[in-house]
């Protein structure tokens, strides 16, 4: 690993079960100055679109958000679905936030829509080219960003912007564009684990590098549920359990309030799915974070862990946040011994 691990937050501006997207939005603010005083590196929100309980969707615009109550943590997207927008507009969009923001943007790009393909359809993209154009839609707005002057038309704001790209992925086709193109890439470990390893060797073997970036550089996403006790923060998991198994079956919806026992009594099926997609996760107290992340960083080498994890009362996601960053300094101070 070169140099000490970074650790930053991945919001899902979610909306809980009784309350509306105003609220997601300020709690969203408030998580973020939280993050921004406890030393965290960036702060990220992701696009979704159609999901009751997540409200992100107008990501640029989140960001805005964001930006205007911090005032020296990064701030970015984790990412933008690139194939639900034409490059020329996440090049405003984000050349806007770098106008307003000098030097805090970052943009991490995925492939996914984001959601389905009605999504898609009432975004009013044209998916025919599918994720075979992603590639080429990135290095457009690589080339907006740098003014070249092949372009028929400038990004204002936008041209000239220095922002960091990021590939995002949970697959090795994301650690191959990433590798390519000589990009930092995160991996979306944090619920889609499954290719995780493979896909961190094939990057860090094939990778080219660019102006961007000398060196491979590996973020992946780590889930935290931490409380005073491991009865608690087992309390705290259960609502981001309970959001997933909604998600599997078909019923999306807000982010449910914690039920005691909620794993123990779901059905064996219903377990081994939640064990697969979680299996990047801690849940427990501040010695048990530590020793999580700990073996995580071993097997990964990573040089950034963002994390993330829904949890239902405020206080107690920012209070298992706060742990969580205890808990990583203890490590990372290890790593400097």
């Amino acid at each position: 690993m070169a140099g000490m691990t970074r650790f930053s937050l991945l919001d899902l501006v979610p909306v809980r079960e009784g309350d509306d997207a105003a609220t997601a939005l300020a709690n969203a603010a408030d998580l973020a100055i939280h993050a921004e005083q406890l030393g965290y590196h960036r702060f990220w929100v992701a696009e979704h679109h159609g999901m009751p309980g997540i409200a992100s969707a107008a990501t640029a615009v989140v960001l805005a958000h964001i930006g205007q109550a911090t005032s020296t943590i990064r701030i970015g997207a984790g990412g933008i679905m690139l194939p639900n927008h034409a490059p020329l507009l996440i090049a405003e969009q984000f050349g806007t936030l770098d106008a307003l923001f000098p030097g805090r943007i970052d943009l991490g790009l995925g492939r996914a829509p984001g959601s389905d393909q009605r999504v898609s359809q009432a975004i009013r993209r044209n998916l025919s080219g599918g994720a075979d154009q992603f590639p080429r839609d990135v290095m457009e707005l690589q080339a907006y960003f740098a003014d070249d002057e092949r372009l028929p038309i400038q990004a204002t704001p936008g041209a000239g912007a220095d922002i960091p790209l990021w590939i995002l992925g949970s697959s090795l086709y994301g650690a191959q564009l990433a590798a390519a193109l000589g990009l930092p890439y995160a991996f979306a470990s944090h619920f889609a684990p499954a290719a995780l390893d493979e896909a961190i060797a094939i990057y860090r073997r094939d990778f080219r590098p660019s102006t961007q970036l000398k060196y491979p550089y590996v973020m992946a996403g780590y889930n935290v549920f931490a409380a005073d006790t491991q009865a608690e923060a087992q309390l705290l998991a259960s609502s981001m359990q309970q959001a997933f198994v909604r998600l599997r079956t078909g019923q999306p919806g807000k982010l449910q309030p914690p039920v005691p026992g909620y794993y123990d009594d779901l059905p064996m099926q219903a377990q081994a799915m939640l064990s697969d997609v979680l299996s990047v996760s801690s849940i427990g107290t501040q010695a048990d974070v530590e020793r999580d992340i700990a073996a995580f960083l071993r097997r990964t080498q990573a040089d950034e862990l963002i994390l993330t994890g829904q949890i239902f009362d405020v206080a107690a996601r920012k209070y298992s946040f706060a742990i969580a960053m205890a808990a990583a300094q203890t490590v990372a101070s290890r790593e400097t011994v």
